[in-house]
């Protein structure tokens, strides 16, 4: 890229008009001339070839004063190499599918509203590596580590409510199996964003064991609580197979959900509704993000000497010319 170092020298480029403008209006008349009785007394040839020699003369002034006004701006090439280093983050997302995430005070409901946020969430992660843990009785490797943000949509889009017969809150092992997954990342930042609405009622291992394992790998958890406080509607099935909407009671360990957090470095965040639950995801998206550090290298090459060479080359010229065979009279 070519720029200059004084670009306010270039005003001056307006100075060789407006000394044209003065020459040929008054400048002209006040050179030497040679008085002739009549002009018919001279050649017309030799009138074309003095008038030739002047206007060349004043071309080359012109051009030095031009050169000169642009090697005093200073120009130059300045080649920029910008080096980019970032410290991609390694994300586990571990999300509740037990039967108790269909309550409906979440729309359409908590299942569904943990979702969206999470594929908001993974769209705005360009370039950090993210996966994702299910779990309920059981935790499953839903999608491993990946920096396709396409396909862990997809992933998260396949999250169902699980079978009856897998029904449960295993947070302990949910949290074990993404320890796993994370464990022999080399990146700086290793973090577990944890959601669920229940308390941990299966699984061999207890939470708060498997935070402290968690925090020994320097992983990070955030734990987010879904669901309202007290009661929740929740779609019930009688005996005739009719589904109704009936409050249940919000049966959800709050405490050691803070403890996780609290162990490994982390935050609780509590979401009672969508809003709520969008709000959590944007400060956790907010509180990690990926550091980027740009170092810049400049290589500037100096161009005045093109235009400082040429004009003293041309001086030269000039006065060698207006000296010998275009010598003027004083």
């Amino acid at each position: 890229m070519i720029d200059f170092e004084h670009p306010l020298f270039l005003f001056l480029l307006v100075l060789p008009p407006l000394f044209l403008l003065w020459y040929l209006r008054k400048g002209r008349l006040q050179e030497a001339t040679i008085r002739f009785s009549a002009i018919e007394l001279i050649p017309r040839a030799a009138v074309r070839s003095g008038e030739r020699k002047v206007k060349f003369l004043l071309f080359l002034k012109f051009l030095v004063f031009i050169l000169l006004i642009i090697a005093l701006a200073r120009p130059r090439v300045t080649d920029t190499l910008r080096e980019t280093n970032s410290d991609i983050i390694d994300i586990m997302l571990v999300i509740d599918q037990s039967s108790s995430m269909l309550a409906q005070d979440f729309q359409p409901n908590r299942l569904g509203a943990a979702k969206n946020v999470a594929k908001t969430f993974i769209k705005d992660r360009q370039g950090d590596r993210l996966g994702i843990i299910i779990f309920a009785g059981q935790s499953f490797i839903q999608c491993p580590l990946t920096t396709d943000t396409g396909v862990l949509v997809d992933f998260t889009d396949q999250i169902e409510i699980v079978d009856k017969e897998y029904d449960g809150t295993a947070i302990g092992m949910a949290i074990a199996n993404a320890i796993n997954r994370l464990r022999d990342s080399d990146t700086k930042s290793k973090i577990i964003i944890l959601l669920s609405d229940g308390s941990n009622n299966q699984g061999e291992l207890d939470p708060l064991t498997a935070a402290d394992l968690a925090e020994k790998f320097g992983i990070k958890i955030y734990t987010v609580g879904a669901g309202s406080k007290g009661t929740a509607p929740y779609p019930v099935t009688d005996v005739w197979g009719r589904t109704t909407i009936q409050n249940v009671e919000v049966d959800m360990d709050e405490e050691t959900l803070r403890k996780i957090a609290d162990v490994t470095g982390g935050k609780f965040f509590r979401a009672t509704d969508n809003e709520s639950l969008k709000r959590v995801y944007q400060e956790i998206n907010q509180l990690e993000r990926t550091k980027v550090e740009v170092t810049e290298y400049q290589n500037i090459k100096e161009l005045y000497s093109w235009f400082t060479i040429p004009a003293a080359l041309l001086a030269l010229l000039y006065f060698a010319m207006s000296d010998s065979i275009y010598r003027r009279f004083a």
